[in-house]
């Protein structure tokens, strides 16, 4: 396209083909210039031409403070054409310390801080660079890269920096690009410096090495936030995550117990996992308490000065606080994941996702390059003066003839060059020289400074030629790196904790639900409300019309309902999800998947260890443990087996003391027999408990023959214990009910 417009000439072209074209080169650019790190030196261009500008402005560590706003005027105008807010953010983040691990602007003024808090205005800020921009920088005056035309071709800047740090793992990245991003987590230098001298080991050998990410994982055995919390990820898994180059990292924060008098405790949060903004933190967990969502916790409150203390304040001296910091672990940023995708510019600038080793290799190669740029650069500075010395000597040697040279000729430079054969270079340094160079003293000077260059050059040369001992330079830059940021200095300690992956801590229901008293009520038609309180007399309860009462249960909201439908399964509802006592309450077939074709047979509250009787209409049944019942989806559990016109038909909570089991069918007759003859199952169809010519089992319980049976007539209950003449075997016909006996052949509950 460009041939074509310096020529002039239009030609048509299909729009597709243009806008792919025009959209491939967007992108391109976004990705090789904007928005993914070197993997040499693990900057942005943003970032890079920051801390070049700054060098320029001679802001090093050890000199004062320059406004930010000059800073970033510098960047703007002559190395990034973007707004200056942009350019400003960049340079913020770079200076926090609970952003960046390694901070590479030393910011003076108010940078902001981990509530979110905005930093202030440019104008107000001051800045220079830290002791890690230096080592970035570190030997770029020595052609130790490659510098490119600035956008508008009036300047240079590099391409890439020396890098004598590991940025790009040192601090992380981050970035999203077209149809791409990164996510690299930091880590802790001094084990990175670890790993890497351990790979050096064959390298001078000339062998590449090839060691396993098990390996390298005892070096770097995870990230290091800037802001501590604790990692919970399983070794393997962290090894997974490195040799992919993808994965994520869950993150929790670091909490302790203070015990007060009388038993007492509160919980105090000291670190926080990383990029989660403690202010939005405080209030999430305060509208979490608002919605009473954490019905363990009492209060939460702020005690941050310039170390982070969150003080969280339980409901009661009761509450475990193992699993109050669970249930926030559950329900807020307390626990985060961070991901990994090691997305970034290689040597030749093409995108790609590297693993951990591939990672660390390119770093090594870069810093190989770097030294051999740097001493060939020294090389040939050191042959350059060795040749002025030279010239030097000859001036030494020859003086009166130079004098008059110099003197009398009219081209003093060609003569001297013609009568003691010197180069040009040579010509001007003794024409340039000054008379007081002309002692004794500083012939003896240079014959020194002459010996010393000399034997430079020698160990430079044999450098050169010695893999081995090129990367022995290399491992001493990595130890001298290893003891300005080890773990013995305040900046190089690790920060992050590696812990195992958390147990499953089980959180019972009632510790995540207030625990209230509620009457549990359902209709005929299967409408189904939670009534507060413990209501005595159901007769006050009203219905929709044509409908009318058919269960009433005393429950709490911490407790679970168990629903026994006629199609065998059991579906299981927790009370607090069920609709206030307001309006007639909803149906039951909303909340799970029950056919249209069956009903509910029976209501219960669960009771962990609990054994029921469970019955079917043909008059089968059997024993089961409620602990089995308990369904996690809306399809329920099937537990009964039934077919053709066989229905579910109730169920009925066993007693520990109950001995006896009562069955009654459509003919009235009733049987006892002894419970030990029922099995205890957990899926079936069951044995059979009474025989029918005709008609099937309408009702069943358990009861203490010593008791008596007890059924429910209207509002009273009767106790029968004359009942010897209904004892027989399982499976029989028994014989025609007592007088009394409720008509519907019900024993009621």
């Amino acid at each position: 396209m460009s041939d074509l417009q310096s020529s002039g000439e239009i030609r048509p072209v299909p729009l597709a083909e243009a806008l792919a074209e025009r959209y491939m080169s967007y992108a391109m650019s976004t990705i090789t210039s904007r928005s993914l790190p070197d993997v040499r030196d693990g900057l942005k261009p943003v970032h890079r031409r920051l801390l070049h500008a700054m060098r320029e402005l001679r802001l090093n560590p050890d000199s004062g403070f320059k406004k930010c706003a000059r800073i970033v005027g510098d960047v703007m105008g002559k190395y990034h054409p973007h707004g200056d807010a942009a350019i400003y953010d960049a340079m913020v983040r770079l200076a926090q310390d609970f952003a960046v691990r390694y901070p590479l602007v030393d910011g003076q003024g108010n940078f902001g801080n981990i509530d979110g808090d905005n930093a202030a205005a440019m104008r107000y800020t001051e800045a220079r660079m830290t002791e890690v921009a230096r080592r970035l920088l570190e030997g770029i005056d020595a052609d130790a890269v490659d510098f490119r035309d600035t956008y508008d071709g009036e300047g240079s800047e590099p391409v890439v920096l020396p890098a004598n740090f590991p940025n790009l793992l040192g601090n992380g990245a981050a970035g999203i690009a077209v149809g791409m991003a990164t996510s690299i987590p930091p880590h802790n230098v001094a084990e990175i410096c670890d790993a890497l001298l351990h790979m050096t080991k064959p390298l001078k050998k000339g062998i590449r090495p090839l060691p396993t990410f098990e390996k390298l994982s005892e070096f770097i055995p995870g990230p290091d936030f800037p802001t501590g919390g604790i990692i919970c990820e399983t070794l393997a898994d962290i090894v997974s995550a490195y040799r992919a180059g993808r994965g994520s990292f869950r993150i929790r924060a670091k909490w302790e117990t203070e015990y007060l008098k009388g038993g007492a405790f509160r919980i105090v949060i000291t670190e926080m996992p990383y990029q989660v903004q403690k202010s939005k933190l405080v209030e999430k967990i305060a509208e979490l308490l608002y919605n009473r969502k954490l019905t363990m916790l009492e209060d939460i409150r702020d005690e941050s000065t310039e170390q982070v203390r969150l003080v969280l304040e339980p409901k009661t001296r009761n509450v475990d606080p193992a699993v109050l910091m669970e249930s926030l672990f559950r329900q807020t940023d307390l626990e985060t994941r961070f991901s990994l995708n090691m997305n970034v510019l290689d040597h030749g600038r093409v995108p790609r996702i590297m693993n951990l080793r591939e990672v660390l290799q390119a770093y090594l190669d870069h810093r190989h390059d770097v030294l051999v740029r740097r001493k060939n650069f020294r090389l040939g500075k050191i042959e350059h003066r060795l040749e002025i010395l030279n010239g030097y000597f000859v001036a030494y040697l020859n003086i009166d003839e130079v004098i008059r040279v110099i003197r009398e000729e009219d081209n003093a430079k060609s003569e001297l060059i013609k009568a003691f054969k010197l180069s040009e270079v040579q010509a001007d340094a003794i024409l340039n020289m000054r008379l007081r160079h002309l002692r004794k003293l500083e012939e003896m000077e240079i014959r020194d400074e002459h010996a010393t260059l000399v034997e430079e050059q020698k160990e430079i040369k044999r450098l050169l030629k010695d893999t081995s001992a090129r990367w022995i330079a290399i491992e001493d830059e990595l130890k001298d790196l290893r003891k300005a940021f080890g773990p013995n200095t305040e900046i190089g300690r690790r920060r992050t904790e590696i812990a195992d992956a958390p147990s499953d801590v089980v959180i019972p229901l009632e510790a995540m639900v207030e625990r209230e008293p509620v009457t549990v009520v359902c209709s005929m038609k299967g409408w189904v409300r939670a009534i507060k309180g413990h209501i005595e007399n159901e007769n006050d309860l009203k219905f929709k019309e044509g409908d009318r009462h058919h269960f009433a249960l005393h429950a709490q909201t911490t407790d679970k309902l168990l629903v026994f439908a006629t199609n065998g399964r059991f579906y299981t509802l927790g009370v607090n999800k069920l609709p206030g006592g307001r309006g007639h309450g909803e149906p039951l077939r909303l909340m799970f998947d029950l056919p249209q074709e069956h009903d509910i047979a029976d209501l219960s509250i669960y009771r962990p260890k609990q054994r029921i009787l469970v019955v079917a209409s043909d008059g089968r049944g059997f024993v089961v443990n409620e602990d089995g019942l308990i369904a996690q989806t809306r399809n329920g559990k099937q537990v009964l087996n039934v077919s053709g016109d066989v229905e579910g038909r109730s169920s009925y909570a066993i007693q520990d003391d109950h001995d006896y089991v009562a069955v009654v069918g459509e003919n009235r007759k009733l049987l006892l027999f002894s419970l030990s003859e029922l099995p205890e199952m957990t899926r079936g169809r069951g044995n059979i408990l009474q025989r029918y010519k005709d008609g099937g089992l309408e009702d069943a319980k358990t009861f203490k023959l010593a008791d008596g049976l007890t059924w429910k007539l209207g509002e009273r209950t009767r106790t029968e214990t004359e009942v010897l003449q209904y004892i027989g075997k399982r499976a029989g016909a028994g014989l025609m009910a007592p007088r009394g006996f409720p008509r519907d052949n019900k024993f009621g509950k």
